[in-house]
């Protein structure tokens, strides 16, 4: 993350890969004062992170810490919502994911980072346990 202020229009992360989630965001996601919830926000952003770790530790998984939260822009009801979110660090049994969302406006080509924040998970067996994650495999 930097602390360098982002520009109002930006490109979304071709280097990242493909979004994990994009998805419209809803009247039924606003706060009190009309705007997207911010609790919303972060339930997609950790079904996004959840995603990629279940994929890596090729199993169920669960989040221990959501940090580094930050709230750049505001997202409004018709925006075009993508999730980014991509492996930071692998450790035995747990692992760091990167989250970064961007919004469209509904009639525009413009985009925006709104949000990002940092995921902590780890493997769960079937024991409801902690367990090793697996070596990743290539391809």
């Amino acid at each position: 993350m930097t602390s360098e202020p982002i520009p109002a229009a930006a490109t979304q992360p071709a280097d990242r890969g493909p979004p994990v989630i994009r998805t419209v965001a809803m009247p039924n996601d606003t706060n009190p004062a009309g705007d997207i919830f911010g609790g919303w926000l972060m339930a997609q952003m950790d079904m996004a992170a959840g995603n990629v770790a279940a994929r890596r530790a090729r199993g169920r998984c669960a989040t221990i810490s959501a940090e580094a939260m930050t709230f750049h822009r505001p997202v409004f009801v018709g925006d075009e919502v993508t999730f980014y979110a991509w492996i930071v660090k692998v450790g035995r049994t747990s692992m760091r994911i990167q989250v970064e969302v961007w919004r469209r406006e509904r009639e525009s080509e413009v985009t925006m980072k709104v949000t990002e924040g940092l995921f902590t998970f780890v493997a769960i067996g079937p024991d409801r346990r902690p367990r090793p994650i697996p070596e990743a495999v290539e391809g």
